[in-house]
């Protein structure tokens, strides 16, 4: 066995991979050395080959993100893999039951992972440097992501100068260039300033205590990060006073809803999954109640990564009172079985909860929901999202991605682009399953499902 030995990018790891493939190198013939692996087996020297390979752009995508494991193993199983696609393999990524497949997306998602923490947990401190303001961050990352992630601090401070330390490297931002550094020890970053008050009182108007569960507050923000977080420091207290607090707001929501009677029926913000679909039954917002035969409310785990958000049920959902049954919730589920989404794990719902018809002869025909019925259920809406808080949120269709955009959206301008919106930082707009049943012919309808099942493969990579 030989040794490649390259530098840790992936820019220099592609270009020995390319050099690689070119000699017909098997992935059992050669050992990655990065540097940081004890170097056991003589080195080999490549002629740089500038030969490119068509492989497909979802594995550069995810081998960009893997490139930042921390994994050793990572370099052997991203060349292993590209082999293979190289060599009759070329659907690999598509066969999820396929071990190295399976190992490559699980590192992928641990660094996608890892990006999402960063971005939600770096602080930054305000310090004086040369007589200007500068913030600075220090961040513990599992993997090797401050590169990868610098841009999206690049694009949402860009008004700002500031430096984000840790100990694998530091990126820095002057307003003009983005520049990167060694790593430095805990010690360089500030601890405290002022702006940490804020931080704190922001938090404690946020936090809701009729949702408090330790377990999953931990599994969304790990005691590892609480030392650089200053909000953290208010935690125990906030936890203290829950309870009591729990009991003044079902007081108060209890005198609100004796006031109300008679009024359009709003959720209230402590009611669990199964109170909120049950008050949903009898909700009179908008006239669409009075031709409905039911509320059709959303289904699935209160634990789903993944939200689905439709137009509005159907005569079938309507009927059944289950949302996606029908003929386009058969297409749903058809293309989530082939991109890899198990829909047992998935939450479904509609911007609206009542079906909008308009009768020709002896059938129900579906009629778009207005701006006026969006917004009278959006209440309904929000409160499912504030108690799922999914990781991913699909919109499926413009009545979805206005609903969950607040503002006029266009799918196909948008789609298949994960954007944030205020109830998931990825958010992904595509089409609804029912625009599939509506192409022309056979040909269209093939074109549309294919690209509809495309883009509900991006939540498995």
């Amino acid at each position: 066995m030989k040794r490649l030995d390259f530098e840790p990018t992936f820019k220099c790891w592609r270009e020995t991979a390319r050099a690689a493939l070119s000699a017909e190198l098997s992935p059992e013939a050669i050992s990655w050395s990065d540097g940081e692996a004890t170097q056991l087996f003589e080195p080999m020297a490549l002629e740089s080959n500038q030969t490119r390979y068509n492989v497909p752009k979802r594995f550069m995508e995810v081998a960009e993100r893997v490139v930042c494991h921390r994994s050793q193993g990572r370099w052997d199983l991203l060349y292993k893999v590209l082999w293979r696609i190289t060599h009759g393999e070329r659907h690999l990524l598509e066969v999820f039951s396929d071990v190295d497949t399976a190992a490559l997306y699980k590192m992928d998602k641990e660094v996608r992972r890892d990006v999402h923490k960063m971005r939600a947990f770096v602080r930054f401190r305000h310090v004086v440097q040369e007589e200007e303001a500068w913030y600075v961050a220090w961040f513990e990352p599992d993997h090797h992501i401050i590169r990868i992630n610098a841009p999206f601090f690049v694009d949402r401070f860009a008004q700002m100068r500031w430096s984000i330390l840790s100990a694998d490297e530091c990126a820095h931002w002057d307003q003009r260039h983005l520049t990167f550094t060694d790593g430095v020890r805990r010690e360089h970053a500030p601890n405290r300033d002022e702006v940490e008050e804020l931080w704190r009182t922001y938090y404690s108007t946020i936090f809701n205590p009729a949702r408090v569960k330790t377990s999953a507050m931990l599994a969304e923000m790990p005691k590892k990060y609480w030392r650089n977080l200053p909000e953290a420091r208010a935690i125990p207290e906030l936890l203290e006073q829950a309870p009591k607090r729990v009991e003044n707001m079902i007081k108060a929501s209890d005198a609100k809803q004796e006031a109300e009677i008679g009024k359009a029926v709003v959720p209230a913000a402590d009611l669990d999954l199964e109170s909120l679909k049950k008050a949903a039954a009898g909700c009179e917002a908008c006239p669409l109640y009075r031709n409905a035969t039911q509320t059709v409310f959303g289904e699935g785990p209160l634990q789903a990564d993944i939200v689905f958000v439709g137009e509005q049920p159907g005569d079938q959902e309507d009927r059944i009172g289950r949302p996606f049954v029908g003929p386009a919730g058969a297409v749903l589920d058809r293309a989530m079985m082939e991109a890899g989404v198990v829909r047992a794990r998935c939450y479904v719902t509609n911007s609206v909860k009542h079906f909008k018809w308009e009768l020709r002869g002896k059938r129900r025909l579906h009629q778009t929901p207005n701006a006026r019925d969006i917004e009278a259920c959006r209440p309904w809406l929000e409160a499912e999202l504030r108690l799922l808080k999914p990781q991913y949120l699909v919109c499926l269709g413009s009545t979805a991605a206005n609903a969950v955009f607040g503002r006029p959206t266009k799918v196909l301008q948008n789609r298949g682009k994960w954007m944030e919106s205020l109830y998931s930082k990825q958010t992904l707009i595509t089409v609804h399953p029912s625009s599939i049943l509506r192409a022309r012919d056979p040909e269209q309808q093939e074109k549309a499902y294919g690209d509809f099942v495309n883009d509900l493969r991006l939540l498995v990579r």
